[in-house]
């Protein structure tokens, strides 16, 4: 996540690069994950990406396999011993394991990570109405709409967590029936001010339909990890040539957190609703407002509007209540999570 501004303008320090070559002989390699763990470091290795993250009391070092840029706490770069896979495991020199532990040794906690705003985005609005299907509720024929179920949640949502965080920035795309492109939704977002340290997410309500009417359950969406956002201009970044790289790995981790915001979201509402609605899962898609949101984004489908039973369901405001107080308590544990790991979060 991009959590601080010198993230933006992170320092290059040209350090003088570690010879693999010692007293003639080549310096001999060790396996990280076993070393991570005699070092009371988190370990997570993607294979796929090459990409990988130790962890130590919040502090992060993320680093690419055959790539010696190595990233500290999303704010200085330093150049070190390549990585490198062999074997089915990642190596690396003992020069960069000491370098790694001594960034964790005089790191301190002066400045601890926190998420700054909570963007909540009721979906539709206005001349567009969304999903839309009549049902007879109390003896009357009542059409229902996407657009004023995505508010009625989301109006309920910023009433929680503006409660529950008096001290954080908690913003709506639109709190009245109102239309909004998607390109604005999305603008709105990644215009928000942050202070230093602080991070934002972005929550889109929704409601599903289906040709099918026997279809019903929630289900959270995140971004595909197959498509790749453009989240750091080449503007922000002092040295140009560092860009694709500092892009790739804050990529990397708004993934992993949306991911897992997604799975709190499914958790929460799964207390909250129980059998009234079943659990479809986290899935993954390249949604507009989600792609082009450059943070953690997910996209909340919290029910069929189609379906005989869930859509009078939808209908009903206190069945509202409780999915809008399944996605707060969502939101809250990953804020809770977040922050206790002072910014570190991983795919549980």
């Amino acid at each position: 996540m991009r959590k601080v501004k010198s993230v933006l303008t992170a320092v290059f320090l040209l350090l003088t690069t570690f010879s693999l070559f010692s007293e003639g002989k080549a310096e001999s390699y060790v396996d990280l994950a076993l070393q991570a763990e005699q070092n009371g470091m988190l370990f997570f290795w993607d294979p796929t990406t090459g990409s990988g993250i130790l962890e130590k009391e919040g502090h992060t070092v993320s680093f690419k396999a055959n790539d010696n840029l190595v990233l500290h706490d999303y704010s200085l770069i330093t150049q070190e011993d390549s990585p490198k896979v062999q074997d089915g495991k990642l190596l690396v020199t003992q020069s960069f394991l000491n370098s790694v532990n001594n960034f964790f040794l005089k790191s301190n906690d002066s400045n601890p990570y926190k998420i700054g705003a909570i963007l909540i985005d009721p979906g539709h609005g206005g001349k567009d109405p969304g999903a839309s299907a009549t049902h007879k509720i109390n003896g009357k024929n009542v059409l229902v709409q996407e657009k004023d179920i995505n508010l009625k949640v989301g109006l309920y949502m910023r009433d929680l967590l503006k409660k529950a965080y008096p001290d954080k920035q908690i913003i709506m795309t639109r709190e009245t029936d109102v239309f909004i492109s998607l390109a604005a939704r999305t603008e709105i977002a990644n215009s928000v001010k942050l202070k230093e340290n602080e991070a934002i997410i972005y929550i889109s309500i929704h409601v599903n339909a289906s040709l099918n009417p026997a279809v019903n359950g929630y289900e959270v969406w995140y971004l595909s990890p197959g498509y790749r956002r453009q989240v750091l201009g080449s503007d922000e970044v002092d040295d140009p040539s560092l860009q694709p790289i500092l892009n790739s790995m804050l990529e990397e981790e708004y993934t992993t957190e949306s991911v897992l915001i997604a799975k709190f979201i499914m958790e929460g509402m799964d207390v909250q609703i129980g059998k009234q609605s079943p659990s479809r899962g986290i899935k993954e898609e390249e949604w507009f407002v989600v792609k082009h949101s450059n943070m953690p984004s997910v996209l909340v489908e919290i029910g069929f509007l189609t379906n005989a039973k869930e859509g009078p369901l939808l209908a009903d405001d206190e069945y509202l209540k409780k999915v809008s107080f399944g996605i707060y308590n969502g939101v809250q544990a990953f804020v809770t999570h977040f922050e206790r790991s002072r910014g570190f979060t991983e795919n549980e």
